[in-house]
């Protein structure tokens, strides 16, 4: 006979048929003569089967296991109004009864357990929201004509600045863990035209913060021929589809994670523009401070936007906002001057409504060879080992520019998820490594 997933029978199609599945015990309560098990199958898919309890053997939580019999209607069902009615039960293994995930766990100790931790119900909620959300975001670039890549995760040099870099001895050299396939990217954009990737991306920030990983998700996009209002377009254009299909396809498991759905299908393009200047006359006349060193100042020009101002510019708005035009001095060494306003970058950042902060960065980069190797050199990078960089700058270089978003913030803001933690299935941080 075959195996059915729990998800496909909670149906009246199926009322009244000998069915079987097979998962794990969720719950279990033995009477007398009856023995009520819920079931997880391999999809989270969770349902009651009822059985003579002569039938049952003594099992535990997470004991695997098959069953088969008759489905039926009752709206004293847990889990759904349907119940199995099992006339055979096989054991396929009998766990340890000190299963060590009950309802309520420290923080810490879900963390220390992740590989069982990842059996609970939120956390299969979740996996299958990300899942979701990859697959749909893959889908817009498919249908909108963009070229996937992948990049090497072994670099030779600094994306984001050195100071981030995690080394790796690589033979008699030493390499790095990439923070971005963002210059590679830049080289397909001549033989591809707009490319994008997803793919591991590494950062040695000594953070705690509830939205910083040291190893995270990143997708990536860069195309040639195309403006600062190009980049504001297409961002836009991805979140939304990303919402409008995200909303419809995982309804239910947003709805358990008691996401707002209503807020976020109000989202809309375009979104608002906010420039640096804004930003910070708006910060600076709500009195924000940021901590350097030990002490507290008033944020001023030239700041970057931390975790707490970003709150501030979000917390009342649906859309998600742009901020752009940040000081040059803030960014890394590839961006593109403002021809119009010097000093000034022609950078965005996107930041997400409700406080959930900037989610993706991006802009124009610097097409001229002679300013690039400028910034190169103000910056105190070897020349060297951005020589390959450099070739793109000297046949035929073109205006292009790109942005990268974080997926697991993505994930913490669509899911309504307070530590990102939680948005990756083994995360690592500045204190975790394991499991």
């Amino acid at each position: 006979m075959k195996y059915h997933r729990i998800s496909e029978i909670k149906n009246d199609e199926f009322l009244g048929k000998e069915i079987r599945v097979r998962g794990w015990v969720y719950r279990l309560r033995k009477q007398k003569d009856k023995s009520f098990i819920i079931i997880r199958d391999e999809r989270g898919g969770i349902i009651q089967c009822v059985l003579p309890s002569a039938r049952v053997p003594d099992l535990t939580i997470e004991s695997s296991l098959e069953i088969q019999g008759i489905l039926f209607k009752d709206e004293r069902a847990k889990e759904g109004g349907y119940e199995i009615r099992g006339n055979d039960v096989k054991i396929y293994s009998i766990a340890n009864n000190d299963f060590p995930i009950r309802e309520y766990q420290s923080t810490e100790l879900l963390l220390d357990y992740r590989h069982l931790t990842l059996r609970t119900r939120k956390m299969i909620t979740i996996a299958k929201v990300r899942a979701t959300i990859l697959g749909v975001v893959r889908n817009w670039f498919i249908e909108n004509d963009w070229m996937e890549v992948t990049a090497p995760t072994l670099v030779k040099s600094a994306v984001e600045g050195g100071s981030t870099l995690f080394p790796v001895k690589y033979f008699k050299d030493e390499a790095f863990l990439s923070q971005s396939a963002q210059l590679y990217l830049e080289a397909l954009i001549f033989s591809l035209g707009p490319v994008w990737t997803i793919g591991p991306s590494f950062r040695a920030e000594k953070s705690r913060t509830l939205r910083h990983l040291a190893e995270y998700l990143h997708l990536e996009a860069e195309a040639p021929w195309i403006s600062m209002t190009d980049l504001f377009s297409i961002q836009e254009k991805l979140l939304v589809y990303l919402v409008r299909n995200l909303t419809r396809e995982r309804r239910e498991e947003l709805e358990f994670l008691n996401r707002d759905i209503q807020a976020l299908n109000k989202i809309t393009e375009p979104f608002d523009k906010l420039s640096y200047n804004q930003a910070i006359n708006d910060l600076r006349s709500k009195d924000i401070k940021i901590q350097e060193g030990e002490l507290l100042r008033k944020i001023e020009w030239g700041d970057d936007l931390n975790i707490d101002s970003e709150k501030i510019l979000t917390k009342d708005r649906i859309n998600p906002v742009f901020v752009y035009g940040y000081p040059l001095k803030v960014k890394p060494f590839y961006v593109k001057e403002d021809p119009e306003e010097q000093g000034i970058a022609l950078t965005t950042d996107l930041l997400l409504p409700d406080g959930f902060g900037e989610v993706s960065s991006g802009g124009m980069r610097e097409d001229n060879i002679d300013l690039l190797k400028s910034r190169i050199m103000s910056e105190g990078l070897d020349m060297n080992s951005y020589s390959w960089y450099l070739d793109l700058r000297r046949y035929g270089s073109v205006p292009h520019g790109g942005f990268g978003i974080g997926i697991e913030r993505l994930v913490r803001w669509l899911a309504n998820l307070e530590d990102i933690k939680e948005c990756v299935l083994f995360p690592r941080t500045m204190a975790r490594l394991e499991p």
